[in-house]
């Protein structure tokens, strides 16, 4: 994509698109809502609250979509003119990408309560194919943007437009066929005060969280656009790109365990909830680890492969932005349970203000001369202290054992983590091949299993996987 666009459009897109995806946060914050709700009813039993449920949160989605797009529109003029540094050949052509950016969002804010169904009904499987199929459509896009002659960002914008709608159909057309708690049009019958009060409360507090990782990730790409320009945008959208590929897998595990989670809290079942919780935080940095240190590793080697121009800075950003999600990951199963407790207002403000706080520490740091990778060493500081506060906090909220959390989750990494670290590093000292980064996966991959099998996985894990493969074999034979 980046060849396509070459990287001032690329930078471009990325701090006008961030900027509004920014607010996206609003979109996971209800998800969350809703399929806590949802989830928890589940646990109690209660189906017909569930239908009640699901239409106030439709009705929310509808009305916080409207507002939300209405004010960015009316803004457009002076955030274009005023807050972003653009070249002016090209300040038409934003307008028009801020504008359908915008109307992205707001299809990306309808899908979510329906999404949530999804989720909160363990239907991980569908969700994955149309990710799948997102994933291809982008990546023919990529491809077809660099036989066409017309302007390669705006067709890049109304093509990403054209995906999303997809992903809508794809979400909406399937829950009206197969939940009967879903459903298109409200019925004023379905309104009811108390539950809409309950879900636009827990969705505040949400949104107040999510608001402030999404501040902090899209302001440092304004704070970043301010002191350097566009280019460096480039860099900075890579990272996050690279990222959310990363994270698929770990984003996988969530969805599968996080409804359990919750559904065990609403049946008062707190020793299994904190039993998923190890788990959900243990399995996604085991992954996310695996598939990302190699990387990281070879990331120079990989981005010169991948792009024919590497952005300055690029390499760093990358390693600085998975480092902070792997800390971010070792204790999110916390958070999970958290969101199952449905008291969240002291835990956003004690864990996400921190983050918020970042951004302007961030421009401070920048203004007094500061370098970007500065900035970065700050982003990873704070991840890595929000994720060891979330300890403490829930073992005086719910009663947690932090010793024992600490015993079966974080201890039975570290080795694994070093192993797969130590290997990396071997690799790219010891051998000069031209195609070394793929031996390097591959011997990282391979030892970071045999490390997990033997230090990080308990006896009972160690059967789970034994039976799996048993079974296998069997259907195999």
């Amino acid at each position: 994509m980046l060849d396509a666009l070459n990287i001032s459009d690329y930078g471009l897109y990325s701090v006008i698109g961030g900027l509004i995806a920014m607010l996206g946060f609003v979109l996971n914050s209800l998800v969350i809502t809703t399929q806590r709700y949802i989830s928890y009813y589940k646990g109690k039993g209660d189906e017909n609250y569930i239908k009640e449920i699901f239409a106030n949160s439709l009705l929310l989605h509808i009305i916080i979509g409207i507002v939300l797009c209405g004010a960015l529109l009316l803004i457009k003029e002076w955030l274009i003119s005023n807050v972003l540094n653009i070249d002016p050949v090209r300040t038409e052509t934003a307008k028009d990408i801020y504008v359908i950016t915008t109307l992205t969002l707001f299809i990306t804010i309808l899908t979510a309560p329906y999404k949530s169904l999804f989720i909160a009904r363990e239907n991980i499987v569908y969700i994955s194919v149309v990710e799948v199929i997102d994933g291809i459509l982008k990546f023919g896009l990529a491809i077809w943007l660099t036989y066409i002659s017309a302007d390669k960002l705006f067709v890049y914008a109304i093509m990403m437009l054209g995906i999303l709608v997809v992903n809508f159909l794809s979400f909406t057309i399937y829950a009206l066929v197969y939940f009967k708690e879903s459903c298109i049009i409200i019925r004023p019958k379905s309104i009811n005060r108390k539950c809409l009060s309950h879900i636009a409360g827990f969705a505040s507090w949400t949104t107040y969280g999510m608001g402030a990782v999404s501040a902090r990730n899209q302001g440092f790409a304004v704070v970043l656009n301010h002191f350097f320009g566009t280019v460096i945008n480039a860099s900075y959208g890579i990272a996050f790109q690279i990222y959310g590929a990363m994270a698929f897998t770990v984003t996988s595990i969530l969805n599968a365990m996080t409804p359990q989670i919750i559904k065990a809290e609403g049946e008062n079942n707190r020793e299994r909830m904190f039993f998923l919780a190890e788990k959900e935080s243990k399995f996604s940095v085991l992954l996310m680890a695996i598939i990302s240190i190699p990387i990281m590793i070879e990331m120079p080697k990989i981005l010169m492969l991948w792009l024919k121009d590497v952005p300055e800075d690029a390499v760093m950003f990358c390693r600085f932005i998975l480092v902070s999600f792997l800390c971010d990951q070792l204790t999110m199963g916390l958070n999970v349970v958290n969101q199952a407790l449905g008291n969240i207002r002291r835990y956003t403000i004690l864990m996400y203000t921190p983050k918020l706080l970042s951004l302007p520490m961030a421009w401070a740091i920048l203004y007094y001369g500061g370098q970007a990778q500065d900035i970065m060493v700050l982003y990873l500081i704070i991840e890595l202290l929000v994720s060891m506060m979330r300890i403490p906090y829930i073992k005086r909220a719910a009663g947690l054992n932090a010793g024992q959390y600490v015993r079966n989750v974080i201890l039975r990494l570290l080795p694994t983590l070093f192993v797969i670290s130590a290997t990396g590093y071997i690799c790219t000292t010891a051998i000069t091949a031209p195609y070394r980064f793929v031996l390097t996966f591959v011997l990282s991959v391979s030892t970071g299993f045999i490390s997990a099998w033997f230090f990080t996985l308990e006896k009972a894990e160690q059967d789970f996987v034994k039976n799996t493969f048993k079974r296998l074999h069997v259907c195999l034979i």
